[in-house]
């Protein structure tokens, strides 16, 4: 590789001192490096959607490699930014040790030298497309990486969702929300939820109730391929609450009763680049060591 861009968490406090580091080694080494808040804004007025961290337009047709200074969540949205210019991308974890930004600051040097090197692989994670209708129209359309949330608002009230996978009714939830994971986002708000575990190379969809009103409701595991349609529905007289979805936990839309959230697998993958041989098992025992 031989042409590098950094992009940074802007909504925290910046760490100059490790991209300018970042440049200077590379540089010194013969390669390119620029730095995404160092690079003109393009005219925002045009109508695109809203860019969390960085305008793919901004990012030179010959990059080669996005490096992201932050931890997971900073990785995550990232990727979501840039997903049409499908650019590996490899994240340096300021904090601790994360599953997606694997590279902590002491590493920064040896990292460097694998991908100036090509002493690298490409893991390609899928990421998923959400839209959300109201009477037949699309109010809503978004991607995640981790997973699409649709949870209630403020207030305490349960509310009632009705799955369907390709056609078929699923299942009836009566619960607090619903999360749909990629295996990348098993290890997020899925596990806390009580959902598995799953190896974040895997191509499926995990879907898991959020506090749900039956001791019999548990994760379910589906393929990728799967067409899933989340409709906010009632129970006998009672309609549902107005609720919300998020992807990557950015708020996308308001949803109410008889709306309906199309889930399926996007064309768009997030290609994370792994120099470390520390293996996912490893990083996973080390996780629940900590609890």
């Amino acid at each position: 590789m031989k042409y590098f861009y950094i992009v940074e968490n802007k909504q925290k406090e910046r760490n100059p001192e490790i991209s300018a580091f970042i440049r200077e080694y590379l540089e010194m080494k013969g390669k390119v490096c620029l730095i995404d808040h160092e690079i003109e804004n393009i005219n925002e007025s045009e109508d695109l959607m809203e860019y969390r961290y960085t305008d793919p337009r901004k990012v030179p047709e010959n990059t080669e490699c996005v490096i992201v200074i932050g931890g997971d969540g900073t990785l995550i949205q990232a990727a979501r930014d840039l997903m049409v210019r499908k650019l590996p991308m490899i994240g340096i974890n300021n904090g601790t040790l994360g599953y997606l930004a694997e590279v902590d600051t002491e590493g920064i040097p040896y990292a460097l030298d694998c991908l100036i090197e090509d002493r690298y692989e490409i893991e390609n994670r899928m990421m998923i497309h959400g839209r959300a209708y109201r009477d037949g129209e699309q109010i809503a359309s978004n991607f995640a990486l981790n997973d699409v949330v649709l949870t209630r608002g403020q207030n305490m009230k349960v509310n009632y969702y009705n799955i369907y996978v390709d056609g078929e009714l699923l299942n009836k939830y009566t619960a607090d929300g619903i999360i749909i994971s990629t295996p990348t986002g098993s290890t997020a708000y899925s596990l806390s939820a009580g959902g598995p575990f799953v190896d974040p190379k895997a191509s499926l969809f995990i879907v898991t109730p959020i506090s749900p009103h039956s001791i019999h409701s548990r994760s379910i595991v589906l393929s990728s391929d799967a067409k899933i349609v989340i409709e906010i529905s009632s129970v006998s007289d009672k309609k549902a609450e107005p609720c919300y979805a998020y992807f990557d936990g950015n708020e996308v839309a308001k949803l109410e009763f008889g709306d309906v959230m199309d889930i399926h697998k996007s064309m768009f993958t997030t290609k994370i680049i792994k120099i470390n041989r520390v293996s996912f098992m490893e990083i996973l025992r080390r996780k629940m060591a900590d609890r």
